[in-house]
């Protein structure tokens, strides 16, 4: 049974609770529309270099807005490095969390959301995961990856399908391996002390390089003047995704930083616009899919005629 424990704001789903996977402290939590229907949801994956997480602008304010849109929003508080092995480097000697770990607690969450759609009137076949900076890599990495079923090692079979019907990746950490780009605190975050200087493991998650045939469709956007993760991260998943046919919008502000998430006040007017984009962008790619399985459907009802 999943454990909710009550907080000041509402009730927080502990994703692992009765598993033998020993991680308590990664919650998912449920932001529902009052409005009726079958919702669309979003999986949030804050920023923080995989060392933290921002749980504010790139978490509970983001989820706020969904919701208010009508979308069943779900902040994953996964698993991070901590702010203690940061500063000591402890994990030079102890496992720490580190990759696999992120990829689990995406996978779970996607997992229980479709398992509990009928609890929270959510369309299975609508659901995606939205990331932020390091969260971005998650995102994109939870749709890239889906076909690795990083919870069966773990003894968990899950009876729905883990792949995510769209992906939003916002000033996302893309490549693990081009040194001219990477962000290495996230590199680090991911892979550990000893992983980072791997370079099978680095080039095996960036997401430039692994872009399947059946991606789901996804949604970009950065700032040219973002000073943490380059926006040529950005630019290098846009153009592996154009050169894998990928349906996609790619966005390029000239303003905005970095870190401003769902905020009314951080970034800048111009990169703000990123929430109205990716409700229309969201429309379009879910009336296509819409018409597609209409079509599906009319094909297969006149074959059997």
């Amino acid at each position: 049974m999943l454990i909710l424990s009550a907080t000041a704001a509402r009730a927080q789903i502990r994703i692992w609770a009765d598993t033998d996977e020993r991680a308590p402290s990664v919650t998912l939590t449920p932001y529902i529309p009052a409005t009726g229907g079958k919702h669309v949801a979003v999986i949030i994956c804050p920023g923080g270099s995989y060392h933290w997480l921002d749980r504010q602008a790139e978490g509970i304010d983001v989820a706020h807005w969904l919701q208010s849109q009508g979308i069943a929003a779900f902040v994953l508080s996964y698993r991070t490095v901590g702010i203690i092995p940061f500063i000591t480097h402890s994990r030079l000697l102890f496992r720490g969390v580190r990759h696999p770990d992120m990829f689990r607690d995406v996978q779970r969450a996607i997992q229980l959301v479709r398992e509990r759609a009928q609890t929270w009137n959510i369309a299975t076949d609508s659901v995606g995961v939205m990331g932020f900076s390091a969260g971005g890599h998650l995102a994109m990495a939870a749709a890239e990856f889906a076909a690795t079923d990083f919870l069966a090692p773990i003894g968990i079979h899950a009876n729905v399908s883990l792949r995510p019907n769209f992906v939003a990746a916002l000033y996302p950490v893309v490549t693990l391996s081009d040194k001219r780009f990477v962000h290495k605190r996230s590199r680090k975050g991911l892979l550990g002390e000893w992983g980072k200087n791997n370079r099978q493991m680095r080039d095996s998650l960036s997401l430039e390089r692994h872009v399947p045939s059946d991606c789901p469709p996804a949604f970009i956007a950065c700032c040219a003047d973002d000073p943490v993760v380059h926006p040529a991260n950005a630019a290098l998943l846009d153009s592996a995704l154009t050169a894998r046919h990928i349906d996609h919008r790619y966005i390029r502000f000239n303003t905005g930083g970095h870190g401003f998430g769902a905020s009314a006040t951080r970034g800048t007017e111009e990169c703000r616009r990123w929430k109205e984009m990716f409700l229309s962008w969201l429309q379009e790619i879910l009336s296509r899919q819409a018409q597609h399985d209409l079509s599906t459907r009319d094909t297969t009802q006149h074959s059997n005629e």
